[in-house]
């Protein structure tokens, strides 16, 4: 080897080296954003299973473009005209369908509906004939990643289904996305097949997660989830137990046909990188590590999830600065650590609660993170609420549509873009006042504006301190699962303030160890909540 190529040759090591130090010694205070992956849409297949319901119809069939396309690309609408013909026909009753970069699947019967539309007998108040009994949508939200809509059927609304009373319709969701998130989810991918429905989605699996029955397949290379949030044990009052979910989610799957959506450009994944932050620094403003909850208060005492992810640029949910993320439910045990000056925030995601958290060590813990506003920064724990709520605006954290059905206290957050699919929820608004704003199903808001005010868990004065529930969900091919909001908060936190935070020191934490009851303090807590985060 000549002198030339061993110096270049060893330049190069050295360079390699000095980048895979670098790369082991960088801080953990690096915020990234997400690795998400995007799917290739078959539209080819779409237009031929379309053309197969639509048949069903002659009449109506002979009204479809489905031959002699121009020959363009794939994605481009031109190649599908049936589909731009019936976004047409159906965004009467799914408003805005054709914006969906997916092919829209609802248990709608296309052909069944246009005909009855061809003959004048649309024009009744309800569709619910051509939904297998499930009520008009609830809410319908399509845009360039995909879909969002949820349906709800009362019980005993159909054979074979629940005949018990429950205090509200079972509610269905379904997701249709070009884009699924990258997690590390070492509980992902399972599932038991449907013999039921093996003709009609071969690779359809069900399973039980994070509160919630779901049916995971993939249909036109798109992956869609149906799920139904029900309890994992024996039916109580009230309550729907998951295998009384099963007939209403199989009801809801075998009466899905092609509703809508239209080819868009081709995506192509979208790869981690360093998320931007301020380069001035707070002089205030200060947290310990992600993942760093305290001691012992994980769920069988399990430690916290390290998650340096950024999920997304949003705005700060509590209107105004200063404001503290730390435990409502162990706050007592790390009063000493506040600084004497300033503040220090405390992930709070993975403490012990009986929910399903996949994320979580133990599969258990808190969803998300509790945020006290700043005029409640000094009061009192077990002191009555005494913060001036009127000055505790939340916000909406993007532009997006609300998922949220009357007297409901959890308010959802949809936001759907070319480069995003994910959801952001709020807890521990009055559910009156919301119901007053119009804060529902499929209310529209921009960023920034206002959508409640901090409080408690129905207003009442036992209920829990002061604070706002705050928690994110990304979709997968499991569907929607909860993730680590912490960083994405700081990050937000820093954004509105127009300075950095600091991170400092970890607390060691005590050795791991099994318990088979939670805590008297947190079943006091999810009592207090009326099981909710």
């Amino acid at each position: 080897m000549s002198t030339k190529a061993v110096r270049l040759l060893t330049g190069w090591l050295a360079a390699f080296c000095l980048l895979l130090a670098g790369a082991i010694g960088a801080s953990a205070d690096e915020f990234r954003t997400p690795s998400i992956s995007a799917v290739r849409v078959e539209w080819r297949a779409v237009l031929d299973q379309l053309h197969s319901e639509i048949n069903s119809q002659p009449a109506i069939a002979s009204t479809f473009t489905f031959s002699g396309q121009r020959r363009v690309p794939a994605w481009d609408p031109r190649a599908a005209p049936a589909l731009v013909q019936l976004n047409a026909l159906t965004s009467q009753v799914f408003a805005g369908i054709g914006r969906s970069s997916v092919p829209v699947l609802l248990p709608f019967d296309t052909a069944g509906y246009l005909e009855a539309r061809a003959s004048g007998a649309a024009d009744s108040p309800s569709v619910s004939r051509h939904q297998a009994d499930f009520r008009p949508v609830d809410l319908f939200y399509a845009g360039p990643a995909g879909y969002d809509a949820q349906f709800s059927l009362e019980p005993g609304a159909g054979e074979g289904m629940p005949q018990r009373t429950f205090a509200k319709p079972v509610e269905v969701q379904i997701t249709g996305s070009i884009l699924t998130y990258d997690l590390a989810d070492p509980r992902g991918g399972k599932g038991e097949p449907v013999k039921a429905l093996a003709a009609q989605f071969p690779d359809l699996r069900r399973f039980i997660r994070e509160g919630y029955v779901r049916y995971a397949f993939t249909k036109f290379g798109v992956p869609y989830v149906v799920s139904i949030q029900c309890l994992d044990s024996t039916p109580r009052a009230r309550r729907l137990a998951c295998r009384e979910a099963y007939p209403v989610a199989e009801r809801f799957l075998k009466a899905l046909r092609i509703t809508g959506g239209l080819p868009s450009r081709p995506r192509w994944d979208i790869s981690s990188d360093l998320a931007e932050r301020p380069t001035a620094v707070s002089p205030e403003f200060t947290y310990r590590p992600s993942g760093d909850i305290i001691a012992s208060s994980g769920s069988r005492k399990q430690s916290g999830h390290v998650d340096w992810t950024a999920y997304s640029q949003i705005r700060f949910p509590v209107e105004k600065a200063p404001a503290l993320v730390r435990s409502q439910s162990f706050a007592r045990r790390a009063k000493s650590e506040q600084p004497a000056s300033g503040y220090l925030w405390r992930d709070n995601f993975c403490e012990a609660r009986s929910f399903n958290v996949g994320q979580c060590a133990s599969g258990f813990g808190h969803q998300g993170e509790d945020i006290r506003p700043g005029s409640c920064l000094t009061q009192t724990e077990g002191a009555p609420p005494t913060c001036d709520r009127k000055q505790q605006g939340v916000v909406a954290v993007r532009d997006g549509v609300v998922i949220r059905s009357l007297k409901q206290q959890a308010a959802t957050l949809q936001i759907n873009t070319a480069k995003e699919h994910i959801r952001f929820r709020y807890m521990h608004m009055n559910p009156s006042s919301m119901d007053a704003d119009g804060v529902v199903n499929g209310r529209q808001v921009a960023e920034g504006e206002k959508i409640g005010v901090v409080s408690n868990y129905l207003d009442r004065p036992n209920g829990t301190s002061l604070h706002l529930h705050f928690d994110v969900q990304v979709f997968t091919r499991d569907g929607w699962i909860w993730v680590n909001p912490y960083v994405t908060l700081i990050s937000a936190y820093e954004r509105l303030n127009h300075a950095r935070g600091r991170e400092i020191g970890v607390e060691p934490q005590a050795p791991a160890a099994v318990a088979h009851a939670l805590p008297e303090d947190v079943v006091r807590h999810d009592l207090h909540e009326g099981g909710e985060n």
